[in-house]
Order: structure tokens, then C-alpha cells, then sequence
């Protein structure tokens, strides 16, 4: 089982940023992407961006909507992915959720979601 504890939503301007932490624990050996979704009410839970292992550099992945705005990365010695967020639209409001993927046990797990409001 891998356990995930995310930080960092919150109430937020149009234009202000936001960083989201997501902490891993229990069995984090084969972690080989983690990353975050989110989900409002009236749609389905929409990949926002991860970052895969690969042999040399890692794999980074953005959805169009927050290209250029949002930025995700990881400490591997903290076993740790952020998502910074900048420039939030009022869009970007939704549940957060992130999720890693374990080769090892053939899992995919998720946490249990942080809020993001984006109003002024």
C-alpha cells in the first residue's frame, strides 16, 4: 500500500498561486509516475500533469489548459511531488488529487484531495 498526504489548497485571487505537496509513504519502491487530477462537481476527474521515471530524465506531462502556468516536480529524497500553480483562472477551481503509480504492486493510489478555490 502506498499512503498519500496532500497540503497546500486553499482560497485564492484571480492571478495568485497556490503549491500543492504531496508526501508518499509505505510501499513507495517502483513508484514510476506520480502526478495530479482534479475534479469539479459536474466533470469527470481530468489529468492536470505527472511526471514519469525514466532512465535518464524524467517525463513531464501538462494539459493544455495550464500550460505555461502550472509546474510539476519532485523530491525524490523527500518522496514528494509539488504542483506550482501561478497565474490561477477561476477555472482552475476543482478538488486536486494526486496519484502515483507502483509498478511493483500494478496499483495506481490516490490521495484524498485538496480543495483549490479560485475567487475574488
Amino acid at each position: 500500500q502506498v499512503q498519500l498526504v496532500e497540503s497546500g489548497g486553499g482560497l485564492v485571487q484571480p492571478g495568485g498561486s497556490l503549491r500543492l505537496s504531496c508526501v508518499a509513504s509505505g510501499s513507495i519502491f517502483g513508484i514510476v509516475t506520480m502526478g495530479w487530477y482534479r475534479q469539479t462537481p459536474s466533470k469527470q476527474r481530468d489529468l492536470v500533469a505527472a511526471i514519469t521515471k525514466g532512465s535518464s530524465t524524467p517525463s513531464i506531462y501538462y494539459a493544455d489548459s495550464v500550460k505555461g502556468r502550472f509546474t510539476i516536480s519532485e523530491d525524490n529524497a523527500k518522496n514528494t511531488v509539488y504542483l506550482q500553480m501561478d497565474s490561477l483562472k477561476p477555472e482552475d477551481t476543482a478538488v486536486y488529487y494526486c496519484s502515483v503509480a507502483n509498478r511493483i504492486t500494478g496499483r495506481t493510489y490516490w490521495g484524498q484531495g485538496t480543495q483549490v478555490t479560485v475567487s475574488s
